[in-house]
């Protein structure tokens, strides 16, 4: 039997990942582990739904959708202390009668033990023999000699199957193939499908005996495929780093990322396939570890694990989750979001995917009770999740068992201030997104998917981020579009601007480094809200509070937030009932489960009647809605999912005297609709208006979470228990937490000048401009109220204290300019600021007044005397970077990526703008720098610590695979420095800095 004593001592020699007493001591005696204590509850817990899955018939766990899986979670129960029969609903006994039953069963069904019932296909029957396996071997000893011959011919058999399919399709899996072993990134990535060849082959691998002949080959193939699944163009192929045994170079061949570090699925970014990388190696690790093997290096040292990580945090949310900015499914789908997190904490080590697993695990409780109860994955999951959830829960509870002492987590507040930052992901991905460590943002501009997001604290159950924040939804992709995406270290602020031309007009965006969003464009815009009972999830307790100037209101909840609708009325006569949407929760439109018109006696008049809707899915007719099953759904057609006036309507057969209709939704569902009757199939009239509505006014408290500011609207915001209404205004801003005092927010003077289409905000100090035109703004004098903030450019004092402030913006452009400077004291009357940058003012006095007041940047200040009719400029000493740069190079991507070769340091500190970091090249160093496009360089320097200087090697490349000496200005994408023969104690290099 694979006692704890066994698996402990294992452990402790797993290539140094888990640092384990030598000695197992038993759980009551180990280091507190909150988060393992939960997943123990949970796996418990979810047993009842196990226990619903048994099927007498066969004497074992069903079949369908690999349910039989849950052996995993069983075999983890049984083999560690503190069963619970009262959690679990079935006692250890009957369980572990029912787990070795359903192994030996399928164990023998199995294609590669000689069965026809499942199993060699590596989509999916790979995956479950994998926990399959493990299962078994947890198991071993109940096990007879033949289901152990069994599960070591599934182990083995499927290793040789994947080995022998070469880098070839699996004639089995239908359209699932890596694409050979070129991958594919453009759409839908590969990655997924390299990790699953890979592993396919783990099992059989890490259980092979020593010396075992066939284990060294499976061994080349597991490493290449998972050292391939991610990644990225020829830039990164050159990176020397050895994992297990060789170079990455001499590994990777594949292009499954695209080059801002992000994968796409199904044509759209969907961070849940991102976490595919560590899914699949975490499925891989538990077989090592259980073996007592030591892990392969490339579970460990993935090329691009940091930089994909570093992709996730800046999309995450509060509740570990990430935020899914273009998809609804997987949206909330939390039993699928463990191992990826536990995987990468328990196993890499890392202290912030600790912090989001433990802010998933806080979630897991309060998400399974809530119904459908007893299931880990819901919402926008179908039930066939459940068997893998249930196992990846088991396995991500065996990385923390198999620790010691469990990586600590760290705070909140560093994981989003680490987390914070800037990217635009490119046009052919249409994402960019801004975390900050009060919230995120992002704007898509992908075709089909186009939308504004917004997440005020991170909070991923108060705005429902599939619908979109702000703009309204668009059936057509816009005619025009540009992003501008700022880098504090390039830019001086972190900060993000979208303008789009769209069908309703022109729409533009800003995210602010404070949480803040600005948005001005086509109206009315709302908010979908969530609005669940669900205890234990902060801000789900079935209520949202909206403040207005008004006070506090409480909007009666039940309508438009999903589930199950009640809706009543004063009774009325009626043949015909109808459901008029006015808006959907999603991309994905309406659908029902149920359409019930309820007569006083609560009667369902609608049961079995002629039903119409506006349109449907062939799959799944309207007749649906009223056929008495449960299981069976209307959804609108696909074509009409963007539709916000779906309807559907039920002819009752004669008149009756409706008091009300109940309908079950889908998880796509309306926030907002009619519940409408007639006599006579033509003439409607309303009955309820769904749901009940609360007006506020020019500023609006959102659960005390979030605020909104209307400027120049015609109307009051308005607010349902599960949504919030701004009529068309001149621009909105949307504030995070309490800490904005809101009415004053509105009340105050905005910045003005320019065209009516050239939008204004200051919000936190950040001067916003907006031009929503084809035509350019050139020079115009733009009034700013306060005159105690400078901005890059010139600004004239006004007499009332204010500035006036030269600019110009491009033609459907913006930006987001951060006060360079400010000022204490009043400056008199035309007193003239000229700002270069963040660090050189020059400042004139007017002919008949002197200038003295207190000029600041940052913790830098001075006092500012400048006699009259004369100028004085003014530095701060240089601590940091210098913005904005003409460095082309500052804050760009560098290469190598992860993992970096042996003695080398960050190449990323070269082009940081920081004068106190540098890169240390290491042994024969070379680093590349990628300008994001080909542009034009005319030259490239290099600045040196103190130390012996190696001749550096400079070169330029458009495609990052073919590399030529520079020698004089040309096009270039890619820039490398090579430092041959470089040793410890050489310069290192301070800045590589790129100019046209």
């Amino acid at each position: 039997m694979l006692t704890r004593r066994t698996l402990l001592a294992a452990f402790g020699a797993a290539g140094g990942a888990f640092a384990l007493p030598a000695t197992a001591l038993p759980a009551a005696a180990a280091v507190a582990d909150p988060v393992a204590e939960e997943y123990h509850r949970l796996l418990l817990v979810h047993t009842r739904w196990v226990q619903q899955q048994w099927d007498a018939s066969i004497g074992a766990y069903r079949a369908a959708d690999f349910r039989f899986a849950a052996v995993l979670g069983n075999a983890v129960l049984l083999t560690t202390d503190g069963y619970d029969a009262a959690l679990a609903g079935v006692d250890a006994a009957t369980l572990r009668t029912r787990t070795v039953a359903t192994i030996t069963r399928f164990a023998a069904t199995n294609r590669l033990a000689g069965g026809a019932e499942w199993g060699r296909r590596l989509f999916w029957d790979s995956t479950f023999e994998l926990y399959f396996v493990l299962a078994a071997r947890l198991l071993w000893a109940d096990l007879n000699a033949t289901t152990r011959a069994n599960v070591e011919a599934i182990a083995r058999g499927q290793a040789a199957y994947a080995y022998g399919l070469g880098t070839g399709n699996d004639p089995l899996s239908g359209s699932w193939s890596p694409n050979g072993s070129s991958g594919g990134y453009t759409g839908d990535t590969k990655l997924e499908e390299m990790g699953v060849y890979a592993q396919a082959i783990a099992p059989g691998l890490a259980w092979a005996p020593a010396g075992d002949a066939e284990a060294a080959r499976w061994q080349e193939r597991f490493v290449f495929w998972a050292a391939n699944a991610s990644g990225l163009p020829a830039a990164d192929r050159a990176n020397p780093a050895v994992i297990d045994g060789r170079p990455v170079s001499s590994w990777n061949v594949a292009h499954n990322l695209h080059d801002t570090f992000v994968v796409e699925n199904h044509e759209s970014v969907n961070p849940h396939y991102q976490a595919e990388l560590w899914r699949t190696a975490g499925r891989a690790a538990a077989h090592f570890l259980a073996a007592g093997k030591p892990l392969p290096q490339v579970l460990t040292r993935q090329p691009n694990g940091r930089e994909l990580w570093a992709t996730l945090r800046l999309l995450a949310s509060d509740a570990g989750e990430p935020v899914m900015p273009m998809v609804a499914d997987r949206y909330h789908l939390y039993g699928r979001d463990v191992l990826p997190l536990a995987f990468l904490a328990q196993v890499q080590g890392d202290p912030h995917a600790a912090r989001a697993e433990a802010d998933l695990a806080a979630r897991l409780m309060p998400y399974l009770k809530y119904a459908p109860e007893n299931r880990l994955t819901k919402f926008s999951g179908e039930e066939k999740y459940e068997p893998e959830a249930r196992a990846e829960l088991a396995i991500a509870y065996l990385f923390h068992r198999w620790r010691a002492t469990p990586v600590q987590p760290v705070t909140s507040g560093e994981f989003f201030a680490a987390a914070a930052g800037v990217r635009d992901f490119g046009p052919a991905v249409g994402l960019t997104a801004h975390q900050s460590i009060t919230g995120f943002a992002a704007a898509v501009t992908k075709p089909g998917y186009v939308r504004f997001l917004w997440q005020p604290g991170h909070d991923n159950w108060l705005i429902d981020t599939r619908a979109p924040a702000f703009l309204p939804a668009q059936t057509a992709a816009p005619t025009r579009q540009w992003t501008g995406a700022y880098v504090a270290a390039r830019d001086g602020v972190d900060a993000t601007i979208t303008v789009l031309q769209t069908a309703a007009g022109w729409a533009g965006y800003a995210t602010l480094p404070t949480g803040t969003v600005v948005y001005a464009g086509p109206g009315p815009s709302s908010l979908t809200l969530f609005n669940l009972n669900m205890p234990g999830v902060p801000g789900l307790d079935g209520s949202r509070t909206f403040t207005g100037p008004g006070g506090a209101v409480t909007p009666p909840p039940g309508l438009g937030d999903g589930g199950t609708d009640e809706v009543t009325f004063t009774a009325r006569a009626a043949r015909h009932v109808r459901f008029l949407g006015r808006s959907a929760a999603g991309a994905y439109g309406c659908s029902l489960f149920s359409f019930e018109a309820l007569d006083a006696a609560g009667t369902d008049r609608a049961r079995g009647r002629t039903v119409t809707a506006s349109s449907a899915d062939p799959a799944y007719p309207a007749a649906n809605a009223v056929d008495g099953d449960a299981g069976t759904r209307w959804a609108v057609s696909r074509e009409e999912r963007t539709r916000a006036d779906s309807w559907l309507a039920v002819d009752l057969g004669a008149t009756v005297q409706l008091t009300g209709v109940r309908l079950r939704w889908e998880a796509a569902y309306a926030t907002s609709y009619l519940i409408q009757t007639s006599t006579n199939g033509t003439t409607w009239t309303t009955a309820v208006t769904a749901p009940a509505t609360a007006t506020l006014g020019a500023w609006a408290g959102i659960d005390g979470r979030a605020g909104l500011v209307a400027h120049g609207a015609a109307s009051p915001i308005t607010a349902s228990a599960a949504s919030i209404t701004i009529p068309p205004a001149n621009l909105i801003e949307g504030y995070t937490g309490t800490g904005t005092d809101l009415a004053a927010a509105a009340s105050r003077r905005l910045p003005t000048g320019g065209p009516a289409t050239l939008r204004l905000s200051d919000a936190d100090g950040y001067l916003t401009l907006l031009n929503l035109s084809p035509t350019a703004v050139n020079s115009v004098v733009l009034t700013l109220p306060r005159g105690d903030r400078l901005y890059r450019g010139v600004s004239v004092v006004r007499t009332d204290g204010g500035l006036d402030l030269t600019a110009s913006v491009p033609a459907g452009t913006g930006a987001v300019r951060p006060a360079r400077f400010t000022l204490t004291g009043r400056a008199p009357a035309g007193t003239r600021f000229s700002v270069a940058d963040s660090h050189h003012v020059t400042i004139t006095a007017p002919t008949g007044a002197a200038v003295d007041l207190n000029l600041a940047a940052g913790a830098w200040s001075a006092r500012a005397q400048v006699p009259a009719g004369e100028s004085r400029s003014f530095a701060v000493p240089v601590s940091g970077p210098v913005t904005p740069t003409s460095d082309l190079a500052r804050g760009r991507a560098t290469f190598p990526t992860s993992p970096l070769p042996a003695g080398m340091g960050e190449p990323s500190y070269a082009v940081d703008g920081n004068p106190g970091t540098a890169w240390r090249p290491g042994p024969n160093g070379r680093m590349v720098v990628d300008l994001g496009v080909s542009r034009a360089v005319a030259n490239v320097s290099l600045t040196w610590t103190s130390g012996t200087r190696r001749a550096a090697r400079i070169e330029t490349s458009t495609d990052g695979a073919a590399y030529a000496t520079f020698s004089g200005p040309l096009s270039a994408r890619y820039v490398a420095v090579a430092v041959p023969g470089w040793t410890t104690g050489d310069a290192e290099l301070i800045e590589l800095s790129v100019t046209a």
